[in-house]
Formats: structure tokens, sequence, C-alpha cells
């Protein structure tokens, strides 16, 4: 299975692209042995229409145009559902057991995502109640898909 993360807007050079780099190459060390081909990183052009509503419609679309073939999509939202890492990594471990081709985790724009990209997705998650900005998203995201990979691996989880 492969992992992918979609995300509108580019994070600019600087303390949270290292970090999310650094949690990105330990994901794709620790995803090889337990049958992650490769975690995918995409970061794709923000909108540029005049309203919200059509941004978020147009960023929704990039986003589904990068989806492969079977994937199961995580969408993050503040309107999501918050769990812990163990239930995370149990519902990656039932994709890839049940024969997905990817995971894709999908982080929409400044101004949230579509409906319609809400409604495809397989899981809405959320990390938390607070807002956080989309570069932290990003880290924080990449730190859950290395932790996933690790107890996937057989790792003790240090919560458990």
């Amino acid at each position: 299975m492969r992992l992918l993360v979609a995300a509108i807007g580019r994070l600019k050079q600087g303390p949270e692209r290292l970090l999310a780099e650094r949690y990105h190459e330990r994901a794709v060390k620790a995803g090889r042995g337990v049958g992650l081909r490769s975690v995918d990183m995409v970061e794709l052009e923000e909108s540029r229409a005049g309203d919200a509503a059509r941004r978020r419609e147009e960023e929704a679309a990039r986003l589904l145009e990068r989806l492969p073939e079977g994937a199961a999509i995580v969408l993050l939202d503040e309107t999501g559902e918050t769990l812990d890492t163990a239930a995370l990594t149990e519902k990656v471990r039932r994709w890839r057991d049940g024969g997905r081709s990817a995971t894709a985790f999908l982080i929409g724009g400044p101004d949230g995502t579509a409906q319609a990209l809400k409604d495809r997705c397989d899981l809405c998650l959320a990390l938390g109640a607070l807002t956080w900005p989309h570069q932290f998203v990003r880290v924080m995201l990449l730190e859950q898909i290395y932790r996933v990979t690790t107890v996937l691996a057989g790792h003790p989880y240090h919560r458990e």
C-alpha cells in the first residue's frame, strides 16, 4: 500500500519544512517492512477564485485529481473525528490488509474543503478542537504517519 499526503499550499523553507521532511523520511524507512511501498507528499496550488465557496470547490477538485485509484481517503478537517494513535493505526491496518491500494491524507486550504470532498472521505479526521496553522498540521500529520508505521512494524507504543 502507498501513503499519500496531498495538501493545498506550500511549506516554505524553515523549521516546519525541516521537521516535516524528518518525519517523512522516518515514515518511509519504518514503512518499508510493513507493506507500505511509499509515503508521497504532494503540494498543490491554492485557488485564486474570488469567493471562498469557489476556492473550496477548486481546491477539492485538485485534491481529488491526485487520488490513487482505490485509495482510502482521510480528510483533515476541524469538524472530523478525533482519534488516538492506536485507532488511526487500526484503520490504516484494515485498509492495508483489506487490499486498498493507498491511503490518501488530504489537507484543504485556509477556507476549508468542499462538502463534496467530505462526502467522499472514508475518515474525516480532526487534530483536536484547536485551530492549527497549515504548516503545523502537515508536521503533526507526518509525525502521526511515522507513529502508525512504527506501530505496524511491531515497535511498542509508549502509551500501552
